[in-house]
């Protein structure tokens, strides 16, 4: 079982940021590729970014490109969701994700999911 633990969350007016990080397993860290994905209320869980294993690769929502980044550091075993420009349609759980296939995280079907942390963008 891989344990993930988000952490950053709270509130921000629009136009603000946040960082989002989220704690993985030591020493395999590397092997998994990781994601973030958000719940807004009353919706479903939505894919927002996603990196590989060895963090050569990103992919974004359209909706959170140019305004999100993803990085991850395999020494630290975390990964980071750096978000700029928040707009209060951003506001929603955002929950880190994590399985050993990119394909997986793209396919909004991870193996492993965070607890979730709590964004909340007012206009």
């Amino acid at each position: 079982q891989v344990q993930l633990v988000e952490s950053g969350g709270g509130s921000v007016q629009a136009g603000g940021s946040l960082r989002l990080s989220c704690a993985g397993p030591g020493r395999t860290f590397g092997n998994y590729a990781m994601g973030w994905f958000r719940q807004a209320p009353g919706k479903g869980r939505e894919f927002v970014a996603g990196i590989t294993g060895l963090g050569l690769r990103t992919s974004y929502a359209d909706s959170v490109s140019g305004r999100f980044t993803i990085s991850r550091d395999n020494v630290k075993a975390t990964v980071n969701l750096q978000m700029n420009s928040l707009e209060p349609e951003d506001t929603a759980v955002y929950y880190c994700a994590a399985d050993p296939l990119f394909t997986q995280i793209q396919a909004r079907s991870p193996r492993y999911w965070g607890q979730g942390t709590q964004v909340t963008v007012s206009s």
